[in-house]
């Protein structure tokens, strides 16, 4: 009997410390790896937002310099956005010129079609992008760059150009087209465009008078190599 209860103590004992060394190497490799993945993710951020606005068209830190949307903001015109979803602030001089703005358009043809949109202080399209959906390949994923170049027909565009009636797709007697067998998808992101074109009417000296506050010691730039700004939270 005390044999089988040493035998006993002793496997809890050896599970034991096979699970906090476990752990140990566990957490060391989190700690090992916790930078680098975030690292990898904000140089994706700023890929896609440098899709919109060249490196070359901004002296600011466009990762950094934010503009939280809160219930001071028209949030329904952007559809169902996460918590404290941001705006991205394009600077030259301290100058806002372009405000990249998260919308979703939720009448997709799967689900929710995630995008950035871009806006110049003038209110024409400085580009709008795609960044996460789960349309029908081959149909409706059209509305990705990188399946075609159908999205590039906003550049360029306003909310007073095309029309009213000009922001639909050519089946609903609008300017923009749709994809053979998929007009649901076209459908739901023309919308969602024009919708963010007047949330950025809507909050254009909002947004473009956000004031300018200095980096804190831990503010890291990305992409670039001048100093970065920071923007505050209105509340």
């Amino acid at each position: 009997m005390n044999e089988l209860l040493l035998s006993i103590r002793n496997n809890a004992i050896g599970l034991g410390l096979f699970a906090m060394v476990t752990a140990g190497a566990i957490a060391i490799a989190q700690v090992g790896t916790k930078e680098r993945i975030e690292h990898n993710i904000r140089q994706a951020e700023a890929r896609a937002l440098n899709d919109i606005v060249p490196q070359d068209q901004y002296d600011n830190n466009l990762l950094e310099d934010t503009l939280t949307i809160n219930g001071d903001f028209n949030q329904q015109l952007l559809g169902p956005l996460p918590a404290k979803a941001q705006i991205h602030l394009a600077r030259t001089a301290g100058v806002v010129h372009t405000a990249i703005i998260p919308a979703i358009a939720p009448d997709g043809y799967t689900t929710n079609i995630s995008m950035i949109v871009g806006v110049k202080a003038d209110g024409t399209l400085a580009g709008v992008r795609v960044i996460e959906h789960k349309e029908t390949p081959g149909l409706g994923d059209k509305v990705d760059l990188k399946k075609s170049d159908w999205v590039l027909g906003f550049d360029g565009k306003s909310l007073f150009n095309p029309d009213e009636s000009g922001w639909n797709v050519k089946k609903d007697g609008g300017d923009f087209d749709q994809f053979t067998g998929a007009t649901i998808t076209p459908r739901a992101v023309v919308r969602a465009v024009k919708r963010t074109l007047k949330f950025f009417d809507i909050h254009k000296e909002q947004i473009l008078n956000t004031r300018l506050v200095e980096p804190t010691a831990n503010t890291t730039t990305l992409d670039k190599t001048t100093p970065s700004k920071t923007t505050e939270e209105i509340n």
